[in-house]
């Protein structure tokens, strides 16, 4: 990395990196009501081989509190079921013929807070990332000065352009711990 384009560049990449890690972690958590994201990642023994739910089965969501699963090959239900009640999630997956149905309770108040807090500590990990990510792109400016070639005005410019990255992307992750927050919370 020896010109502030590539390091710009990299820095960004590796921040909007963190910022996608984070959306796909928090479509994870479970609000109040029913949404595929739930349960989609949700690995399934099909056959010996640990796969994703959402590539064995179409999910749907009937009601606001409902999830219908109907699996592409119907002997592969039971393990679905298996694999979602092993998941953690507290979800009690009912086989019905070739589909299975999983009610959404609602979250406790005591549930909703521990939910809020992981969403805030992923965004804590999340912005450590993006911390992380300016700090190598200064270390690389920084080399810049070093090798001699860039003049000092424009690695002054190219640390202030990476501090500017990060308050942007500290701003979105922000935006997504408070969208889900108030998900979660919602009744």
């Amino acid at each position: 990395m020896n010109d502030p384009d590539t390091i710009l560049l990299t820095t960004e990449e590796h921040m909007e990196k963190a910022l996608e890690y984070l959306k796909h972690e928090l479509r994870g958590i479970r609000t109040g009501r029913a949404s595929p994201a739930m349960v989609e990642y949700v690995k399934v023994d099909y056959y010996g081989a640990s796969t994703d739910l959402k590539s064995l089965a179409l999910i749907s969501v009937p009601e606001p509190t409902q999830l219908l699963i109907k699996p592409f090959d119907a002997g592969s239900i039971q393990e679905i079921k298996k694999a979602i009640e092993a998941a953690g999630l507290g979800l009690n997956p009912m086989p019905e013929g070739k589909q299975i149905r999983i009610n959404v309770p609602a979250l406790s108040g005591e549930r909703r807070q521990q939910l809020v807090s992981k969403v805030k500590k992923l965004g804590e990990e999340a912005k450590i990332v993006l911390r992380n990510a300016r700090r190598d792109g200064n270390k690389h400016a920084d080399g810049l000065k070093a090798g001699g070639h860039t003049a000092e005005d424009e690695i002054e410019r190219l640390h202030t352009e990476i501090q500017d990255l990060l308050k942007k992307y500290e701003a979105e992750v922000d935006k997504a711990v408070d969208g889900k927050t108030k998900e979660i919370t919602q009744v």
